[in-house]
């Protein structure tokens, strides 16, 4: 072989070293979302946030049954009827609960939740979040079943179950989102996640939506044995299915392991136990999001758990219409947050807005649509009530 021709095959050489170098640096082809592992593990958690919201309001339905009276005749003298719907004589249980003790039941598991949120998160982020996330639901459901013998011991007994419940709660919360951390391709999170906490908003329409035929038809205590049983059930799937990494599912496909791979390769996933608290402290990002995430958990909190009550304080509806009205809030912001998410990763993928902008402009939207929300109800039911409470005070 000449000289010449050893030079054109080392050029041809190197001319295909740098193609096969160039295929490698190529995308690998997206598998489709809703066949994919990654969607179905969305829809895993989605039901499950499902459950654990059921738990989490099933009392606040169940409540306008298990007390002789919810306290209106005392604070509005609008109607003195307001009785449960179901009676001692029926076999169930009715407890003599005054509203301010009412109150500290029902927002005993808020606190819980509030103790274990943030720990959750950051052991999620270093140690995995699938066990920690199984261990709270089981820990919830649990509970969820031993609620009714927890109020016959008496109201100490209750708040103790519930502060215990929110906390298991809170573990699932704070470690739900660390799973998009290694699943999520940049492009799908934001439908990704809104799959996922679309499940909660779903949990508390459906439950407030079916609570109410529950109590009515077989007893306040059923509610809290369906949702806490599915809650067991849900345990055994999540043990199954889930795992903290697409590296480490046994199901998933080569090519939906090497998209998922490729797409997060820019990203620092690593785990780590340092965390910068002198930085985070300095950050006002970071407590901008940190307010508006209060602002909006108060008002959520606020609008979901004791609207039952305020609904059966001003109209006195049976238990079922109750249930059926304190429902409709829920159902609108699922629809809201699919759509919404949608539109998000619109702008995103044709490059209308930042990712910054997105969700800046869809944390205000929200924040303003629950406070404009929240404002019209108690403007509503001063103007129909307040003047009642004057002329018969």
């Amino acid at each position: 072989m000449s000289p010449l021709e050893d030079e054109n095959a080392t050029v041809k050489e190197s001319i295909n070293l740098q193609d096969m170098q160039l295929d490698e640096k190529k995308p690998p082809k997206k598998v489709p979302g809703f066949w994919s592992v990654r969607y179905g593990l969305a829809i895993i958690i989605h039901f499950c946030l499902f459950v654990t919201t059921s738990q989490n309001l099933s009392l606040s339905i169940a409540i306008v049954a298990m007390v002789n009276s919810t306290g209106q005749s005392n604070q509005t003298n609008v109607s003195t009827k307001g009785q449960p719907d179901v009676t001692p004589e029926a076999g169930v249980p009715t407890y003599d609960w005054s509203p301010e003790i009412q109150g500290i039941i029902l927002s005993s598991i808020t606190y819980g939740q509030i103790i274990t949120l943030t720990p959750s998160g950051y052991f999620a982020g270093v140690l995995g979040a699938r066990k920690i996330f199984m261990i709270g639901l089981f820990i919830s459901s649990v509970l969820s079943l031993l609620l009714p013998l927890a109020a016959a011991q008496g109201v100490v007994y209750i708040i103790l179950t519930r502060t215990a419940q929110g906390m298991a709660q809170g573990m699932e919360l704070g470690t739900s989102p660390s799973f998009w951390v290694k699943w999520a391709p940049p492009l799908e999170r934001s439908r990704i996640s809104s799959i996922t906490s679309s499940g909660a908003i779903l949990g508390g329409f459906i439950v407030l939506l079916v609570g109410g035929f529950i109590c009515q038809s077989l007893g306040w205590p059923y509610i809290f044995y369906i949702f806490g049983g599915i809650g067991c059930v849900c345990c055994v799937i999540w043990f199954s299915l889930v795992y903290d990494d697409p590296i480490n599912h046994p199901y998933i496909s080569e090519s939906e392991k090497e998209y998922i791979t490729f797409s997060l390769a820019g990203e620092n996933s690593n785990p780590s136990w340092s965390l910068p608290i002198k930085a985070m402290i300095r950050s006002l990002p970071l407590w901008a999001i940190i307010i508006t995430g209060f602002c909006r958990f108060w008002l959520v909190t606020n609008l979901t758990i004791s609207l039952p009550l305020l609904i059966n304080i001003m109209f006195d509806f049976d238990i079922r219409n109750n249930g059926i009205l304190s429902a409709l809030p829920s159902i609108a912001a699922w629809i809201c947050i699919t759509l919404g998410s949608q539109m998000a990763d619109f702008l995103l993928s044709k490059k209308i807005l930042s990712l910054v902008v997105v969700r800046k402009l869809f944390t205000v939207l929200d924040i303003l649509a629950f406070s404009w929300d929240l404002e019209e109800f108690l403007l509503y039911y001063q103007e129909s009530f307040h003047p009642l409470l004057l002329d018969t005070s």
